[in-house]
């Protein structure tokens, strides 16, 4: 775990930055006088389309690299591996077929979303570069993960693209340039990192191209094309799972109610940054532990990766549950925001539930027995588009939410089940319990010692005091062994620079 633990806590520091980021991108999106929940709900609109055409597009090539890639390392040069040329090639065939299929479906995509969402209409055109840089990024970034290139690939995803975003904000906020050339520049950014990583793993040598097939593809092509088949109905399936709730909100409601939805969700998805990390690093690991059949291994890190993000889905939601309300009103954010606050509460129990079931979905995508995500994916999207649909549409986006929430707890039962029952895994003990009564224990105290307070003070007054009593709980308690170690580490680094 101290490779993993090692990268992961890197990865996060950069993910955290980019988040950080983020926030400051949310805070010109949102507050007074800056762009409109329309305007700022279009950028939300960008990634959910482009979301479910790159999983189209992609061809379930993803997974595929980061299962077989132990077999290429392991048996050829570095410059006879070929996986990369065909999943490359694959890629652009996919993109192509998206543009087609794009061309042919604009009249309908017109009917449902002309009336109500007319902003998304007029800038259909630009979704397609947009799908293209996220397509063509995301199969270089899965290699990345391969060959345990995550942090840079991380960097870019998660820290410079939003940099990137933070410049175009400030050229219109300051009105440099228009919306509509907002909206332009904005479609290139993930091609833009896209080349930077691209370039970047030809230079290190990790990125060849031979178009000589070699004797692990004659091996195992068959295997790798019915794996790719099989996910890529999963992909598309847990594109759409995670994307169409803001479409059918932009379909049925209009881009204000998605800009709110978006607010909300946004807040939400910081809990999410640890087990975005972890993922990126530990697929490699567990690729190469499920060919050497390290059982042992593989429950360790699907047991730990648990805990650890449990805990920190925990403290970031605690955190964010205390202040979000007194930050808005310091901040200057638009008050129709504030409509969000009830989706940001059952969102945040979604990513709770979903950070704190671990590594499930990456332990069962890199086993033999892969096809079970497939299946749990459809039982999510049978379940998810129904229920969303009825629900936005009688509830608002509030259903959403609610829609998510059900779904999404069924999910992670189904394959937490599955690995409980094929494989003996059980990654629970007394010690996630004690991290729920901990983390409720220090929201109560934190909450109604401060909460006749409003302004700056209280803020950092209320996510003090949580965030100590929750680490001093973590370090007490052992809640995880890797907070020990993490500070076992810190000790002896400060103690080295402090000889010198």
């Amino acid at each position: 775990m101290g490779s993993i633990r090692k990268q992961t806590i890197i990865s996060s520091l950069l993910v955290y930055v980019g988040f950080f980021i983020g926030m400051i991108n949310m805070y010109f999106y949102t507050k007074n006088g800056s762009f409109s929940p329309e305007q700022y709900a279009l950028t939300k609109f960008f990634f959910d389309t482009s979301q479910i055409m790159f999983a189209f597009g992609s061809l379930g090539m993803m997974s595929v690299i980061f299962k077989f890639y132990p077999y290429y390392k392991d048996n050829l040069e570095d410059r006879n591996i070929d996986l990369m040329t065909w999943a490359m090639l694959l890629s652009l065939a996919g993109f192509v077929i998206i543009l087609i299929a794009g061309w042919q479906l604009k009249p309908l995509f017109v009917r449902k979303f002309a009336e109500r969402s007319p902003m998304a209409v007029n800038y259909y055109a630009w979704l397609f570069p947009f799908a293209m840089g996220m397509l063509f990024f995301s199969v270089t970034e899965s290699f990345a993960w391969a060959v345990q290139k995550s942090i840079v690939s991380n960097f870019l995803k998660e820290t410079a693209l939003r940099i990137l975003t933070t410049v175009i904000i400030l050229l219109f906020y300051f009105k440099v340039i228009s919306f509509s050339q907002f909206i332009y520049l904005f479609a290139f950014q993930y091609l833009v990192i896209f080349l930077v990583l691209f370039f970047y793993l030809r230079k290190t040598g990790r990125l060849r191209f031979t178009f000589r097939v070699s004797k692990v593809t004659k091996r195992y092509w068959k295997k790798m094309f019915n794996m790719q088949a099989l996910i890529f109905s999963g992909t598309v399936i847990a594109a759409i799972a995670s994307t169409i709730d803001s479409l059918i909100i932009a379909s049925l409601k209009g881009l204000a109610a998605t800009g709110i939805f978006v607010f909300a969700q946004y807040a939400a998805n910081l809990i999410q940054v640890p087990q975005r990390s972890i993922q990126s690093v530990s697929a490699s690991v567990l690729a190469k532990a499920w060919k050497d059949k390290n059982f042992k291994e593989i429950a360790r890190i699907y047991q730990r990766s648990c805990i650890n993000l449990l805990l920190l889905s925990l403290l970031i939601f605690g955190n964010l549950w205390l202040n979000i309300s007194d930050a808005i009103a310091v901040l200057n954010i638009q008050e129709q925001y504030r409509d969000g606050m009830t989706v940001l509460f059952i969102l945040g129990m979604v990513r709770i539930i979903d950070a704190g079931t671990g590594l499930n979905g990456m332990v069962i995508s890199t086993s033999t027995l892969w096809r079970f995500d497939f299946l749990s994916g459809v039982i999510l999207l049978t379940m998810r588009l129904p229920l969303t649909y009825y629900l936005i549409k009688n509830y608002g986006i509030i259903g959403s939410a609610i829609a998510e929430l059900s779904a999404y707890s069924i999910y992670n039962f189904v394959r937490y089940e599955f690995l409980r029952r094929k494989f003996g895994m059980q990654p629970f003990t007394l010690k996630t319990l004690y991290s729920l009564l901990l983390a409720l224990g220090a929201y109560l105290l934190s909450y109604f010692l401060f909460r006749h307070m409003s302004g700056w003070l209280p803020l950092f007054l209320r996510a003090g005091l949580f965030s100590g009593i929750m680490c001093a709980g973590i370090f007490y308690g052992k809640l995880t062994p890797d907070a020990g170690q993490m500070f076992e580490v810190f000790v002896r680094w400060w103690r080295r620079n402090k000889e010198k």
